[in-house]
């Protein structure tokens, strides 16, 4: 989770497609150069442990845009495969 926040602050649409399950990775990813990411709070997760294959982060994640402020609050699922943990998808929170 932490990583693929990363990738969106710095603006690294590979990194993002790359650790997004093949069943809901999108073709193309274009990211708004006009968001900037300012923060990241994990505020739950489930499984996710060594031997798990499924795992879910409740997270907010801060950003600006045109002088506003903004959060994204989401439930995100992720899936282990061939060792790594990929993103499925997530559901908004608010």
């Amino acid at each position: 989770m932490r990583s693929r926040y990363s990738a969106f602050a710095v603006a690294a649409p590979d990194y993002l497609l790359a650790t997004w399950h093949p069943s809901t990775r999108p073709r193309s990813l274009r990211l708004d150069p006009a968001l900037r990411w300012t923060g990241l709070e994990v505020l739950a997760t489930t499984g996710g442990a060594l031997l798990s294959a499924e795992g879910t982060v409740e997270f907010r994640a801060h950003h600006v845009a045109g002088g506003r402020r903004g959060v994204q609050h989401e439930n995100s699922r992720f899936l282990r495969e061939g060792g790594r943990w990929c993103y499925l998808d997530g559901v908004a929170l608010g």
